[in-house]
């Protein structure tokens, strides 16, 4: 009787928030919000009589819909030495970030329903963020695929680029099934196999294991990239199939995307990730290893170009491809150090710095990190403030400056690549599904996220 009372109280709890300016729907204005059990309640002004549990004052400061990240790798199961979800969507709320979406490359890989299903057993324990998961694809399992329920899935994750074992899937024959059978939303990690065996090789054989890090892009080249990217767009685009491209890394691969059909209506999207638009080849020098990623960081040409498709609309969403591992494993020579970085808890301060720099809008950060994400991936009810809605938001403050330090990283990695970076913005509360998850540092514990679900009906 006690668990029930209190499961009512939690699902009864109420939040106002005073005084915010609401960034929303290509909009910026102030209003209050009122939040009952998991939902947003009002949205208005002079709300300041309503009886609510926990009253913010929120002048001042930005009140943004919570962001949706959709590529992440929490590394669970099999590889918590690294990360596990638990800790990873700690780091995920402080940061504003109120749901993710994982990836299957954990151990075993997540090849069928069984292994998936375990995946959301694990979130819905320990998540303290809202989540999603991807089903694999391998060469062989088509069939398991095609039992995906895609009303509780986010979609089908493909590597047709170098990953481990049997999750490198690039022989075309398998690819043109995956394409013409699967009927919901394929999300590719696409750079082109032979391509990389044959850079990789000319350089091994060259510099062997102390290859400079300034080389990795010419292993993963634009030519891997682009011609991967290129086959799998125009795959897509002759089977009619809802397809996604991950982490664009160069100017040519934006080339594929010049469509400026609205989203909704869109059937290939892209992402860009965090790192892509941060760094560039000449931070290889400084930061070595820690900005080791597939696809590669390129030159500033790339970088300068995936940011103006992006403000152009031909790139959909921003994502961090969130993939930690231990410091240990990083601080390796090239051919050793595994690649990935912890970035899921300064995605939102990161492009909040573009913003004081005069790069990007307000309006146009909440558009590709919290709005374009809900509907590219048909997600329920989430990624606007909206009465009705599900509470998932983030106040920020504009003005508060902080340093990144291993003080302050969640990540149980313990270490990032923002490591000295001073952010001029700071997320000061993150509700989740209505729950105050976040507030001034401290997390809150006492409830978990809840499972995202999709309209993969919608035309």
């Amino acid at each position: 009787m006690d668990r029930e009372f209190t499961n009512f109280v939690i699902r009864m709890s109420s939040i106002l928030i005073l005084n915010a300016n609401i960034v929303n729907e290509n909009k910026v204005y102030q209003a209050d919000v009122l939040i009952k059990g998991e939902r947003i309640e009002k949205i208005g002004t002079g709300l300041q009589t309503e009886k609510a549990d926990k009253i913010i004052d929120a002048k001042g400061k930005y009140l943004l819909p919570g962001v949706i990240d959709d590529q992440v790798h929490f590394r669970e199961p099999g590889l918590t030495h690294k990360a596990n979800i638990h800790s990873e969507s700690r780091a995920a709320v402080a940061g504003g970030v109120t749901s993710f979406m994982e990836m299957p490359n954990t151990v075993p890989p997540t090849f069928t329903q069984a292994l998936l299903e375990d995946k959301y057993q694990i979130a819905s324990k320990t998540s303290l963020a809202n989540y999603s998961f991807f089903i694999g694809a391998s060469n062989d399992n088509l069939d398991e695929v095609l039992k995906t329920d895609a009303t509780k899935v986010c979609g089908l994750k493909i590597f047709m680029g170098s990953s481990t074992g049997n999750l490198l899937v690039d022989d075309p024959k398998i690819l043109e099934q995956i394409f013409s059978k699967v009927p919901f939303l394929i999300a590719s990690h696409c750079e082109d196999e032979p391509t990389i065996r044959r850079n990789t090789e000319e350089f091994r054989n060259k510099y062997g294991e102390d290859l400079p890090m300034e080389y990795h892009p010419l292993i993963r080249s634009e030519e891997a990239c682009y011609k991967s990217s290129s086959f799998a767009v125009n795959l897509a685009r002759k089977h009619g199939t809802r397809f996604h491209v991950l982490h664009i890394s160069t100017a040519k691969e934006t080339l594929l995307f010049d469509d400026k059909t609205p989203l909704e209506k869109k059937k290939v999207t892209a992402e860009a990730c965090i790192h892509h638009l941060w760094f560039n080849q000449s931070d290889y020098k400084r930061l070595g290893t820690n900005i080791k990623w597939n696809p590669a960081i390129k030159t500033p040409l790339d970088q300068k170009a995936i940011m103006i498709a992006l403000l152009s609309d031909y790139i959909d969403v921003i994502a961090t491809d969130h993939a930690p591992h231990t410091i240990e494993e990083k601080k390796n020579t090239y051919f050793k150090a595994p690649s990935g970085g912890p970035l899921v808890q300064h995605s939102l301060s990161a492009m909040l710095e573009f913003y004081h720099r005069g790069e990007i809008t307000l309006e146009k950060i909440v558009q590709k990190m919290c709005h374009n994400p809900a509907i590219l991936f048909r997600v329920r009810e989430r990624g606007f403030i909206r009465e009705g809605y599900f509470a998932d938001l983030a106040l920020v403050d504009l003005n508060e400056p902080w340093e990144v330090s291993k003080q302050n990283i969640l990540s149980k990695c313990g270490w990032s690549p923002f490591e000295g970076q001073i952010f001029k913005s700071k997320v000061s509360h993150t509700i989740v599904s209505g729950h105050l998850a976040y507030a001034n540092g401290i997390l809150y514990e006492n409830q978990t996220g809840k499972r995202l679900l999709f309209n993969p009906e919608l035309s």
